[in-house]
């Protein structure tokens, strides 16, 4: 088996989280799954693409390799539903956004299940915890930008057209109050609609490792793929990706900046 990561180590206080733009599949696995779940569709696509302007900013930069399909590293490893109410996807999801089933032979059995938080799971959340402890360990506080993409329209899990950036902060209580005004603020600024704290507030990551009263701050951006790529061929589109990465660098900027002031 490959890293189930790659890793960029900064010298800022800010750790960048992408754990759903991975392609790689094992090889047992894909000889399981069906045309839909080799699609892999579900997938953040590109994101890594769009943020690796990041090691510019000092950032550390955490990116998953293998698909949410193998195993979903922002939910929690007992498959807690995160939002009451809700369609839930699940830790090792047996069928796609769009209702699809993603293997031949049926939902993950338990056992398979735990294998895969073990191989999979783990390493990526050892790692992210242990950056951000070595980040507050220098810096006095860290930063967690978590970074997902998902279709502008998906029925099964949400109504109408999503709004072009999502930013989640669990509800207030992953990131120190001025931090996600500040943020929230420079995207009101930019050309894209915004939302803060709407269907998307932070998945596992955001909820389990923000904590502003122990000084680390963690938000979540969802951005609707339709504004730096073709949603139906799944191609990139550079001109509007360039005008995209400008806003990310500005609210990462924001972050950071407000951050050090706090």
């Amino acid at each position: 088996m490959s890293e189930v990561f790659t890793f960029h180590e900064g010298c800022s206080p800010l750790l960048v989280s992408v754990p759903h733009d991975g392609r790689d599949l094992p090889r047992d696995l894909r000889g399981r799954m069906t045309v839909a779940g080799l699609a892999l569709g579900d997938t953040d696509w590109h994101v890594a693409r769009l943020y690796d302007f990041v090691r510019d900013l000092g950032a550390n930069l955490l990116v998953a390799r293998y698909s949410r399909y193998v195993v979903d590293l922002n939910r929690p490893a007992d498959d807690a539903a995160l939002y009451a109410g809700q369609v839930a996807t699940g830790l090792c999801p047996s069928s796609t956004f769009a209702g699809e089933a993603i293997y031949e032979d049926g939902p993950i059995g338990p056992d398979e299940t735990a294998r895969r938080v073990c191989d999979y799971w783990q390493p990526y959340h050892d790692k992210l915890a242990a950056t951000l402890a070595a980040l507050k360990a220098r810096h006095g506080y860290a930063l967690l930008w978590d970074a997902h993409s998902i279709a502008s329209v998906v029925p099964r899990l949400f109504d109408g057209k999503l709004p072009a950036l999502n930013i989640g902060t669990y509800g207030g209580r992953s990131c120190a109050e001025p931090l996600a005004a500040a943020v929230t603020a420079r995207a009101a600024r930019s050309p894209y609609s915004h939302v803060r704290d709407g269907r998307f507030q932070g998945g596992f990551i955001t909820r389990r490792y923000g904590e502003p009263a122990k000084h680390v701050h963690a938000v979540q951006l969802e951005i609707a793929q339709r504004v730096y790529m073709d949603e139906l061929s799944g191609t990139y589109d550079a001109q509007k990706a360039s005008q995209l990465r400008d806003t990310l660098r500005r609210m990462l900027e924001t972050l950071i900046k407000t951050a050090t002031k706090s």
